[in-house]
């Protein structure tokens, strides 16, 4: 008999487009098995494996996954959206 399986989606969002993958795994599968499966590493060669989320929250790699999880693939910003909204302000605040 073959080991359960879980269908999980994985997601990395560019700013131009959003890749989604929906994929199949074993029972118990991690983070990195989803990621590695997806081929999103192969694709999108600049992925940090370790800046990953399950439906919004941080996690490790090695995090156990359920079934019917969102797994997000983060990149970093361009710039802290803190910095921008006090440019942005200090701009108004001239005018």
């Amino acid at each position: 008999m073959s080991p359960p399986k879980i269908v999980v989606e994985i997601v990395y969002a560019l700013p131009d487009r959003q890749v989604l993958r929906r994929i199949s795994l074993p029972d118990g599968s991690t983070v990195e098995d989803a990621i590695r499966v997806s081929g999103l590493r192969a694709e999108f060669p600049e992925i940090d494996p370790t800046r990953v989320g399950i439906h919004g929250k941080r996690v490790p790699v090695t995090a156990i996954l359920r079934d019917q999880e969102r797994v997000e693939i983060y990149r970093l910003l361009r710039a802290d959206p803190k910095d921008v909204r006090r440019t942005r302000a200090a701009k108004g605040a001239k005018k």
